[in-house]
């Protein structure tokens, strides 16, 4: 994915950073990607792409390898252990370093900070496969779900209810840059990140998508043709889980809530899930569930980013 001649390199670290235009022009390549495995099939022949990951993971790093592969690259797959970011060596010198050996670096990461680094001095596409702010990925993954099941974004009720965490900043961003309407459910405490609540409205003001934040999961989710949630404890997050488990009390997707939404209502959740805690299992594994739907356009989603990012030409 290393840029040509007469190509600047783009990163794909937010949905903050693209345009509503872009978004859709990258939801139409995933389609048409998905729809014909083979097109875009040389577009990294000879190339190589470094996967760091400082976290464990079953859907990224499969997703990633696979699509790499499809599309005629080679993936190096870099453990916690094989890169300490900032800590054997400064996160400048590992950017440099990689970006003369490979076409493009993808990054699982605790700290956004650190994808920040990658991306200021890499001179290769550095994509963002999580962060604690943002997880675009996903996202780009969810909202083809979402325009697959419904045939469109705009106008869509999404109700996101549990942690304010990365995937809220993030759908919140992709609900603004789409049009969609998204009402936002987190207990008092754990809202959304205030920089992303605010470009989302600010974003929302050009698209006319409505942003709803509150406290209570009934009103987030009445009429409703998405819920959507995920894990109330996530990794490194351990040694505050039973006090989450307290304070998230009644923000369980049930039967009971998922009563209130739109009859056609679908069930998403980015995954691992832990069924009893953020959601039951009747709802998850029900009629309405679209999660490995969700869980397979992370593929689809990915390679088009990887292919965009390759032929991105700065205007």
């Amino acid at each position: 994915m290393k840029p040509g001649k007469g190509l600047m390199k783009r990163d794909f670290i937010s949905l903050k950073d693209f345009s509503s235009g872009e978004i859709s022009n990258l939801l139409s390549l995933a389609k048409q990607l998905k729809s014909n495995p083979r097109h875009g099939c040389d577009f990294l022949k000879g190339k190589s792409v470094a996967l760091i990951f400082q976290k464990p993971s079953n859907r990224t790093r499969v997703s990633f390898e696979t699509g790499i592969f499809q599309l005629g690259g080679n993936a190096i797959y870099l453990a916690p252990d094989d890169i300490s970011l900032g800590k054997r060596e400064p996160t400048a010198d590992i950017a440099k370093t990689l970006s003369r050996y490979v076409d493009g670096i993808v990054a699982r990461v605790f700290s956004h900070h650190d994808l920040l680094d990658l991306a200021k001095y890499a001179t290769v596409p550095v994509i963002n496969a999580l962060s604690n702010l943002s997880h675009p990925c996903q996202v780009l993954a969810d909202i083809l779900t979402v325009q697959e099941k419904f045939g469109k974004l705009k106008g869509i009720k999404f109700a996101y209810i549990g942690d304010g965490n990365n995937m809220t900043n993030s759908l919140l961003m992709a609900g603004a840059k789409t049009g969609m309407a998204i009402s936002v459910a987190t207990p008092k405490g754990y809202e959304p990140d205030r920089g992303y609540v605010k470009a989302a409205e600010d974003a929302a003001k050009t698209t006319g998508a409505k942003i709803v934040l509150t406290h209570d999961p009934r009103e987030a989710v009445k009429g409703a043709q998405v819920i959507y949630t995920d894990t109330w404890v996530s990794m490194g997050q351990e040694d505050e889980k039973t006090q989450r488990l307290k304070d998230f009390e009644g923000y369980q997707i049930d039967e009971k809530l998922a009563s209130i939404a739109d009859k056609n209502y679908i069930f998403m959740h980015c995954l691992p899930a832990h069924r009893g805690q953020e959601v039951t299992a009747d709802v998850i594994d029900g009629p309405h569930s679209v999660i490995f739907d969700e869980a397979e356009n992370r593929l689809h989603a990915q390679k088009a980013v990887m292919i965009y990012l390759h032929t991105f030409k700065h205007q």
